[in-house]
């Protein structure tokens, strides 16, 4: 999981970069769509996975809701600092834990509400006192992001309980990934891809697929609760690489509202896994 951080990370610096190169969110998200396919495409003929499936439908809606997801969140790291929108994505947990509340009968308590409590106020310190309408947009956007990333992890966990393998379903996001980014992309302009923005584009959808791959791994394998804490390794790494790259140095108020969010990530996740 630590490696899954280290590659998600990775995947927020190429998704800058590129932004800043000058190619758009379409092109970003079709580049990156069209490597982790290949990738995919390669992986099941490897592992003889079959891609039939009586639950297509359920793929579909896996597939569509993880492309906007996909595409919010890019576009949040092309609008704040890395460390802040990685940071304001990873409160999907707390999402998660009232989807599931609603729709899976988890049962309310207090863990729930030291949770969001935890989570709201990270946000807050994370925010001030940059509340200018940029910074509030842009937070507005990553918020959206963490909202249908929660939407994601509730169908892949539907998918788990129809007893999809992994493999098939990550193939199937980014083959769906693939043809929305490509009727997206159709309808903007492109611009020439130059060495340096090969690297980028093509280190975006390495970056992903390598995390995709580690992180599921790691909960395959691995203590599900310490896996999911070990996320959060994503906000070290995107901390850090912020500061090298761009000089973006935060002040105690931030550091302290990423911990919040990191607290009450965890704390959803104990929550969640002590009422399933």
């Amino acid at each position: 999981m630590v490696a899954a951080g280290f590659f998600f990370a990775g995947m927020g610096v190429c998704v800058k970069l590129s932004a800043k190169e000058g190619y758009s969110l379409a092109e970003i998200v079709f580049y990156r769509s069209v490597i982790m396919f290949f990738i995919m495409l390669a992986l099941v003929h490897w592992r003889n996975v079959r891609l039939a499936t009586p639950h297509w439908r359920w793929h579909v809606k896996r597939g569509v809701t993880g492309f906007c997801s996909l595409s919010v969140y890019f576009y949040a790291i092309s609008l704040l600092p890395l460390a802040t929108a990685v940071t304001l994505n990873y409160t999907s947990p707390v999402f998660l834990m009232l989807m599931l509340m609603f729709f899976r009968g988890l049962r309310f308590n207090w863990g729930i509400v030291f949770a969001l409590g935890l989570g709201f106020g990270g946000v807050v310190f994370l925010l001030h006192p940059s509340f200018e309408g940029q910074v509030l947009f842009g937070a507005s956007v990553a918020l959206a992001s963490a909202v249908l990333t929660a939407m994601v992890y509730f169908d892949v966990s539907g998918l788990g309980r129809l007893g999809e393998p992994t493999a098939r379903t990550v193939f199937y996001f980014s083959f769906i990934s693939t043809l929305l980014s490509l009727a997206w992309v159709v309808f903007s302009r492109w611009n020439p891809i130059t060495f340096q923005g090969f690297l980028m584009l093509a280190g975006t959808g390495v970056f992903a697929t390598l995390g995709q791959l580690a992180m599921t791994r790691a909960y395959s394998r691995g203590k599900v609760l310490l896996s999911a804490s070990l996320t959060y390794t994503a906000v070290v790494f995107a901390t850090l690489s912020g500061v090298i790259l761009w000089g973006e140095h935060l002040g105690w108020m931030e550091y302290l509202g990423m911990a919040l969010v990191m607290a009450s990530g965890i704390s959803a996740n104990v929550s969640i896994k002590s009422k399933n």
